[in-house]
C-alpha cells in the first residue's frame, strides 16, 4: 500500500506536509474498530494496526449486560475475520499495549513484541472499577469481557438470590436481564435514586419506581459493607447494619480509563487522555477516541461514554489525521440508550445532573423529560417514548430557549 500524504499546517508545532506510512490503533473495541473503518473510508490506504488485549475479534459491550445475560446471544462480534483481510488490516490480538516510547514512536506489548507507527491513536476503553477488600468467593462477579458475562449467566437459576451493587446503567440493565431467568434480585445504590449521578434524581426517582414495579428489591442510600461464605458467596452486610442472604453477587460501581501504560509517556492524563477537539493529543502524531479519551467540547474536557460517541468521534479523528474533515461540520448532539425490560430509556444532548428537569410526560411507565441549563434546552431524556425525544435534535443544536420549548409542548 501507498503511504498518505497529509497538510500538518492546522496542527500546532507542524508546518508543510508530512507521509502517514502506518497508523497503529491501539484498542481493538468499538471505538478501535470505527477509527479503522473511517480511516479507510476517508482515503487512508498506508498499513493499519489494531490492536488489543483480548483474543476475541472486536465485539461489543453494550449486549453483555442485557441480550448475553438473558440468554439471547453467546456472541456480539462486530466485524467477521473477512472484514479485516479486505480492508488489509493487521490484528495484534491477545497481548496488551504496556507501554509508549513517544519519541521513537513505538509502543511496547506484554508479549515483548514492539510496533512502529507514524501516528498512534489510543482506543484502549474503559475497565471496571473493583471494591476494595473484598474476599475471593465464587459467585462473585464484575462485568467488562465477553466471559465475565457468560460466566454470571451460568450462576443465574429461578430462586437464586442476586445482589446487584451500584444501580448505574449497567446496574439497572443487569437487575432486568437477570429478573429474566426468575432470579429474586436487590439493587444496591449509595445515592438517593439509581442513575442519579447520570440523569439526576427526578428522573432516576422515575427509573427507580419501574424497577420496583418489575419486583426489583431496590435500595438506595445503601452501600455494601462486605461479603462471606466459604468459598462462595453467601450473604452480604449492608452499610445501613442489615444482612441479607445472597447466591450472586454482580459489582457495577462504575470504570475508569485504562491508561495506566501511558505513564511516563509525557502524554497529558487526568481522567482520560487529554485531547483537543479533533482527538490530537499534547503529544505529537498521538491521538485518543473513545471512553478513554478527555476531548474539548466547548470550554472544557470531557470523557463521554456511549456507543454513538465512538462512532461520531472516530468520523472526526480519521478526518483531521488524513487531512480529508470538515471543519466547518456542525458539532454532534450526543446521543445514548439504555434498555431496560421492555422500556428504552433515550438521552439526547448533553445531561447533567444538576441541571432543571421539567417532566413533560409521565404515564407510570413512559415519561419525557426536559434538561434545562442557562435557561435553554440542554437535553431530553425518555422512557419508551422515542418519537418524543428524537424530534427534540434540532432544538436542542439550537440551544432553544426552555420557555419557547415549553410553550410548544401539548398539555
Amino acid at each position: 500500500m501507498t503511504a498518505f500524504i497529509v497538510s500538518a499546517a492546522s496542527d500546532v508545532g507542524r508546518t508543510g506536509w508530512y507521509v502517514v506510512a502506518r497508523i497503529v490503533i491501539v484498542g481493538a473495541g468499538l471505538s478501535g474498530l470505527r477509527t479503522v473503518e473511517e480511516l479507510r473510508r476517508a482515503g487512508f490506504e498506508g498499513e493499519l494496526t489494531l490492536a488489543g488485549g483480548e483474543t476475541h475479534l472486536p465485539y461489543d459491550r453494550p449486549p453483555l449486560s442485557k441480550e448475553v445475560i438473558r440468554g439471547d446471544k453467546d456472541e456480539t462480534t462486530l466485524r467477521p475475520a473477512e472484514f479485516y483481510v479486505e480492508n488489509k488490516v493487521d490484528l495484534k490480538l491477545g497481548s496488551p499495549a504496556t507501554s509508549v516510547n513517544t519519541a521513537a514512536k513505538s509502543v511496547a506489548f506484554a508479549d515483548g513484541s514492539t510496533l512502529d507507527y507514524d501516528e498512534l491513536v489510543i482506543a484502549t476503553g474503559l475497565t471496571p472499577r473493583r471494591i476494595a477488600g473484598l474476599p475471593d468467593l465464587s459467585g462473585v462477579h464484575v462485568l467488562r469481557s465477553i466471559e465475565e458475562a457468560l460466566a454470571l449467566r451460568a450462576d443465574l437459576a429461578p430462586g437464586k438470590r442476586a445482589l446487584i451493587v451500584g444501580a448505574g446503567f449497567i446496574g439497572c440493565e443487569l437487575a432486568a436481564s437477570m429478573k429474566s431467568h426468575g432470579v429474586d434480585v436487590v439493587l444496591l445504590e449509595p445515592q438517593p435514586t439509581p442513575l442519579a449521578s447520570v440523569l439526576g434524581p427526578t428522573v432516576g426517582a422515575l427509573v427507580e419506581r419501574l424497577h420496583r414495579n418489575e419486583g426489583i428489591d431496590v435500595r438506595v442510600g445503601t452501600g455494601l459493607t462486605s461479603l462471606s461464605g466459604d468459598g462462595a458467596v453467601a450473604a452480604a452486610t449492608l452499610s445501613d447494619g442489615s444482612e441479607i442472604p445472597v447466591d450472586v453477587v454482580a459489582i457495577g460501581v462504575g470504570s475508569v480509563p485504562v491508561t495506566g501504560w501511558l505513564d511516563g509517556s509525557g502524554i497529558e492524563l487526568d481522567n482520560g487522555v487529554l485531547c483537543d477537539g479533533v482527538g490530537r493529543t499534547s503529544t505529537e502524531h498521538v491521538w485518543a477516541v473513545g471512553d478513554v479519551a478527555s476531548w474539548q467540547i466547548g470550554d472544557r474536557r470531557k470523557r463521554v461514554e456511549h456507543w454513538t460517541n465512538a462512532g461520531d468521534q472516530a468520523k472526526i479523528l480519521a478526518g483531521a489525521i488524513t487531512g480529508t474533515g470538515d471543519p466547518d461540520a456542525p458539532a454532534q448532539v450526543p446521543y445514548f440508550w439504555s434498555d431496560q425490560y421492555d422500556v428504552k430509556i433515550q438521552a439526547l444532548g448533553t445531561v447533567a445532573p444538576t441541571d432543571t428537569v421539567h417532566i413533560v410526560k409521565d404515564d407510570g411507565r413512559k415519561f419525557v423529560a426536559y434538561y434545562e441549563r442557562d435557561g435553554v434546552l440542554a437535553a431530553v431524556v425518555g422512557g419508551g417514548s422515542a418519537g418524543a425525544v428524537m424530534k427534540m435534535r434540532a432544538k436542542i443544536a439550537a440551544g432553544t430557549p426552555i420557555s419557547d420549548v415549553l410553550e410548544s409542548t401539548p398539555a
